[in-house]
């Protein structure tokens, strides 16, 4: 360790190499207790130079880093096991916003609530959107390509990236912070970065893109008997009206974990159906509250919603986004859970749903399954609980047979077996057994040609 400490002191100061294992310890674990990790030595840059610097010597060494944002990640790539921890969240700036070119360039560790704060002080909108916001970072959420509940009318992460500023695993730095919505010259090399998971460099800043703030905002909670009622709810309201922004399910068993185990919420609808599916309307023109009521009354007529509330002001907005952002932890108190991050075509998801229960019954008999998630992009959070009278220690040994039924399932429905969490540690394996050779050796070539020392997260994704 005092080696390590000489080679990465040449250039940092004594507060940025932190080997106190009570302030490390809170970087060695993710919140779920799942993955636990073993690090003696962490870094804090401040600057682009920091990591930089950090980089050239670990890759003229031969150490192996691990970079971690805001530690919210739910697959286990940010939790070192024994690499050198490389912590961005002091490099947390909002550098600069450009108004007229709708963007904000931003370090990698600013917090994603506080880059929607600033954003919608300025009369803006950065839309991405997740329960993990008032901790997650730019810099993870761009490596992990996150997703959230506005991807069907704003894009994953990928989609609302302008420009990066990458240290590469040689210490090189590609910086491209250009607000060019238009750019045709060559490789967009930016996307090497979006997902890549930490693996092929470390990005340091990010030019984020805007949009118009809503004028207004209205959220509507409904109950459906059906996940195929849902799917046609979904389609006949866009077909009606562009407003829609998020169209977010839950099924019973995760509201009923909601309302038992989340504080100061509630079941806002009078019964609980076996769907209950948050939607959001936004609009820039004029206030949408009578249009939502007209539509959700001509399909209550017809008989596709069950029942349905509007909310009527912003405490009870947020009160409806509390329950749906809050199923996550929600379902923490209930034990042991072989959790699925799921996407299948939209038109699947109620075969999905129906086959997915069979597999997990028949291994695991009275397994309590909470499904919820973004049904308007056919991402389901897919989590399936232990019996209520199980141990958790007996249940355990079965989740990698649900892992693996509930997977084949997914793949034979021609969907995705990680949605917007990526692949980290938790699914390395599996994802390695199931993708195509082709496209193994292409990821592989591309990981060599960039960190031929294998320096950057080495045991992530590939």
């Amino acid at each position: 360790m005092p080696q390590l400490k000489e080679i990465f002191g040449a250039f940092l100061a004594p507060n940025q190499i932190i080997d106190d294992k009570d302030i490390i310890a809170p970087h060695l674990k993710e919140w779920r207790d799942k993955y636990l990790g073993k690090c003696n030595l962490m870094l804090l840059p401040h600057s682009t130079q920091d990591v930089q610097n950090i980089v050239k010597a670990a890759n003229l060494h031969d150490i192996k880093l691990c970079t971690q944002g805001g530690n919210t990640g739910l697959v286990g790539g940010q939790i070192p096991q024994n690499e050198v921890l490389v912590s961005l969240k002091n490099m947390n700036k909002i550098i600069e916003t450009r108004p007229n070119d709708d963007c904000m360039i931003v370090e990698a560790g600013a917090i994603l609530e506080n880059v929607q704060n600033h954003a919608y002080y300025l009369e803006r909108l950065f839309p991405l959107s997740l329960a993990s916001q008032g901790s997650a970072t730019i810099g993870g959420l761009i490596s992990t390509n996150a997703g959230g509940v506005h991807v069907r009318k704003y894009g994953m992460m990928r989609h609302l990236i302008m420009g990066l500023e990458v240290v590469l695993p040689n210490g090189e730095i590609y910086s491209e912070l250009s607000p060019l919505r238009k750019d045709n010259t060559g490789y967009d090399l930016k996307q090497y970065f979006i997902g890549a998971e930490g693996t092929l460099g470390i990005i340091t800043k990010a030019v984020l893109k805007l949009f118009p703030k809503p004028k207004y905002s209205r959220i509507a909670m409904i109950g459906a008997d059906d996940a195929r009622d849902l799917i046609e709810i979904l389609q006949r309201i866009e077909s009606e009206c562009e407003f829609l922004s998020a169209f977010e399910m839950m099924n019973a068993n995760a509201l009923q974990f909601g309302l038992k185990n989340l504080s100061n919420v509630r079941n806002p609808l009078d019964k609980i159906y076996p769907y209950l599916a948050l939607l959001e309307f936004t609009s820039n023109s004029f206030e949408p509250s009578e249009l939502i009521e007209n539509i959700l009354a001509r399909l209550m007529e017809i008989g596709f919603i069950k029942d349905a509330v509007i909310s009527i002001n912003e405490a009870q907005m947020h009160e409806f986004w509390a329950l749906r952002e809050g199923m996550s932890a929600a379902q923490k108190p209930e034990g042991r859970a072989a959790k699925h991050d799921i996407s299948v075509p939209i038109s699947k998801i109620p075969q999905f749903l129906e086959m997915g229960e069979k597999c997990a019954q028949s291994i695991v008999p009275n397994a309590r399954i909470a499904a919820f998630g973004h049904i308007s992009d056919g991402n389901i959070h897919y989590d399936v609980a232990r019996p209520i009278d199980m141990q958790d220690w007996v249940f355990q040994d079965f989740i990698p047979a649900i892992n693996k039924s509930i997977h084949d399932l997914v793949v034979s429905l021609g969907g995705s077996i990680s949605a917007e969490h990526g692949i980290g540690i938790g699914r390395r394996d599996e994802f390695i057994a199931r993708e195509p050779f082709a496209h193994l050796k292409l990821m592989r070539t591309i990981k060599k040609a960039f960190d031929p020392n294998n320096i950057l997260n080495p045991r992530v994704l590939i």
